[in-house]
């Protein structure tokens, strides 16, 4: 045998074994390859052109409160917003047909107890973006307002308001919300309530009180329907105990493919299908990209701390952006968002699953996904993975409608059984 046979037959037998021992990595533990960018097909594109694309939360309404003063004439939305990543340009690329667009302010605001005040802005803001867009948006009520707007080529829009702290613990205010045009509640937003526990903060009820599970009645007697994103596991069980009516995640994802509490777990995922709720899969990289969500995770206890410790508000925005900044989250692809609503319609059927970005209130998007243009490639990246015609519009849209109007139901029969 001469030395480069023996070499070879050296390093053929040691090899195992220094792989065994962690001295050379094994090819299993290396990163998986990339997966290749969506290419959208012309048959992707008719399919999606056929859809009624439902989003569950678009935080435009405060991306225009932050950078252009609740003022459409500093930003035309009529004309491309780059900074953003909502304007009417790029719905119609996405061929948005129904938004519920987010009614949001800070969980703060009510320790000023100006929660409601500020909340009664936004809804304000969203009501005068229908009205001086009358020829692309209008405002819908009812499942059947959304069809028949959408038919009439305009965008179907609904109030969202993110978060329980803007009823400032008030059934009258809930019911004067639905009245101005809201269609869901998020329970909690950041902070747990004096009646629900969110579930990034600490606990205080073991998830609803008393008066929170008044809350989720009421809102099922008006037919408002009952969200629970943000909210704890706890709070997640109560509703689905409590409510009559279907509820949904409008802006949530699988706990199991990205392991951060503002994600739905599989055994609320089974419950969600039992309650015939939707979980709406948000787009946020911190949320759907596993080694973002944990990132995620470490961020919100740093921001309270920071919190704690620097109460000037200047002074905790100048400490809390060096953190991020030496901090990057990754971004992550289409592919992880996919993955959350494979997951969903895995465990809890594909009629249980749909779509709530967040666009304009997350600060990283995956790739292929950085603006409401690109709707049409999660249809082409569903077909890619085997999905129907009739499950990819059922994704897009069809399951909230359907909960919408099972809502509607409800409420008919509570109301009725009020008056008997």
């Amino acid at each position: 045998m001469n030395r480069l046979s023996f070499r070879s037959l050296f390093l053929h037998l040691l090899t195992p074994l220094l792989i065994t021992g962690g001295l050379i990595p094994c090819p299993t533990q290396a990163e998986p390859p990339a997966r290749k960018p969506v290419v959208l097909t012309d048959r992707a594109r008719e399919l999606h052109r056929q859809c009624l694309v439902v989003d569950g939360h678009n935080d435009l309404p405060w991306t225009m409160r932050e950078k252009a003063a609740s003022s459409f004439k500093q930003a035309d939305i009529a004309q491309p917003q780059p900074k953003f990543h909502t304007d009417i340009p790029r719905l119609r690329q996405g061929n948005v047909g129904a938004q519920f667009w987010s009614a949001y302010v800070p969980a703060e605001t009510s320790q000023e107890r100006r929660a409601a005040h500020y909340t009664l802005e936004q809804i304000d803001l969203i009501h005068r973006m229908i009205k001086r867009y009358p020829d692309i948006f209008e405002m819908a009520s009812t499942a059947d307002d959304i069809e028949r707007i959408h038919k009439s080529g305009k965008i179907a829009s609904m109030i969202g308001v993110e978060g329980g702290h803007s009823i400032e613990n008030s059934l009258s205010l809930l019911r004067v919300f639905y009245g101005l045009g809201v269609r869901y509640m998020t329970l909690t937003h950041s902070d747990t309530l004096d009646w629900a526990d969110s579930a990034t903060d600490t606990a205080k009820h073991d998830g609803l009180s008393p008066f929170g599970e008044e809350v989720v009645r009421t809102m099922n007697e008006l037919g408002m329907l009952v969200d629970i994103s943000h909210v704890s596991q706890a709070t997640m069980e109560d509703v689905l105990r409590v409510s009559h009516a279907p509820i949904i995640a409008s802006h949530s994802s699988a706990r199991a493919v990205a392991d951060h509490v503002r994600n739905v777990p599989d055994e609320i995922l089974v419950k969600v299908k039992e309650n015939g709720g939707v979980v709406m899969v948000n787009y946020f990289s911190g949320f759907v990209v596993p080694e973002s969500a944990r990132q995620m995770t470490e961020m919100f206890h740093v921001r309270r701390e920071l919190k704690k410790k620097y109460p000037d508000e200047t002074e905790f925005n100048r400490e809390y952006n060096r953190w991020k900044s030496s901090h990057k989250m990754q971004p992550g692809t289409i592919h992880d968002v996919v993955d959350h609503i494979d997951h969903i319609a895995k465990v809890a059927g594909v009629e249980h699953v749909g779509i709530g970005s967040d666009f304009d209130g997350v600060s990283t998007l995956p790739s292929q996904l950085e603006d409401v243009s690109t709707y049409p490639l999660i249809t082409q990246a569903l077909l890619d993975r085997g999905y129907t015609d009739q499950q990819i519009k059922q994704i897009m849209g069809l399951n909230l409608l359907r909960v919408m109007r099972e809502a509607e139901q409800v409420a008919r029969r509570l109301q009725q059984q009020t008056k008997d």
